[in-house]
């Protein structure tokens, strides 16, 4: 059973949640909230201290300037406000996706507050050997929101990304709620840009104090996420980890992922 929270900080409030007892466990995602880890928080809270948060901007996390960028820095400060709310000098951290740049972000911005940070398919497209035609993609999908709305940049950045595009059966999709519509229109006008444009210290990663694991998942050959994790991967000099299901593995499979998460934190170097 998680307990939930807010926190006040400068720039606005962060909602987050609290489940189990033992070694904290940050489970960071963008623009995924909360929400998305409920399946594997709460299997990871059989012996741990999960915390769980909307990033800023994003459902219950609301910022004083709406207008405000979201970059990896600013969740990384985010994240540590968090661990001081909750009393924790440090953390593990598991960051997926967009949250997988901020795990990135805060080690290298509070490598004292960060023990293992485990970066899980994190979308840096400035490490491909594309990287210009992907930057030029991005920047197409971000002006296909302003001029034609959420539902049409998220075909673009889900084809884009390489994800499979699946004929429709006739059937009505499903209505999103103004919620999910105001998370997307957060996530294309003000945090895909400087999330896939960051570029990370490897080699201040790699010679720092956190131990910098990359995960990819095992359904997630196609995708954009699976070979920049890769090449992460390789600049760090270290081999990514598998993990069951594809981008979204954590929902997919939560027994299989907390398991693979687990082994990974008792490998400490």
């Amino acid at each position: 059973m998680a307990s939930t929270h807010t926190l006040e900080t400068p720039d606005g409030t962060l909602y987050y949640e609290v489940r189990g007892e033992g070694p904290v466990l940050v489970l960071a995602g963008a623009p995924m909230g909360a929400e998305e880890f409920v399946p594997v928080a709460d299997v990871l809270a059989r012996d741990r201290t999960v915390l769980t948060h909307d990033p800023r901007g994003i459902s219950r996390s609301t910022l004083n300037d709406p207008e405000q960028d979201s970059t990896p820095e600013l969740r990384a400060d985010d994240v540590v406000a968090l661990l001081d709310a909750l009393g924790a000098d440090s953390a593990d951290v598991l960051g997926s996706s967009g949250g997988a740049v901020t795990a990135l972000a805060l080690a290298r911005r509070h490598p004292g507050r960060v023990r293992t940070a485990v970066a899980h398919e994190p979308p840096l497209m400035e490490l491909l050997p594309d990287a210009a035609e992907q930057r030029a993609a991005m920047e197409d999908l971000i002006a296909t929101y302003h001029r034609e709305g959420v539902a049409a940049a998220w075909a673009k950045f889900m084809a884009n990304a390489g994800f499979p595009v699946e004929e429709g059966d006739g059937a009505p999709a499903e209505e999103p709620s103004e919620q999910m519509l105001a998370d997307s229109a957060r996530f294309f006008a003000h945090e895909l840009r400087e999330t896939a444009r960051y570029v990370p210290d490897t080699d201040a990663l790699r010679g720092g104090p956190v131990r910098v694991v990359v995960g990819v998942g095992a359904d997630s050959g196609p995708l954009s996420t699976s070979r920049s994790s890769v090449a992460l991967a390789d600049l760090l000099g270290t081999a990514p980890v598998t993990f069951p299901g594809g981008h979204g593995g954590f929902t997919d499979d939560p027994e299989g992922f907390a398991a693979v998460l687990r082994g990974v934190l008792k490998s400490r170097r």
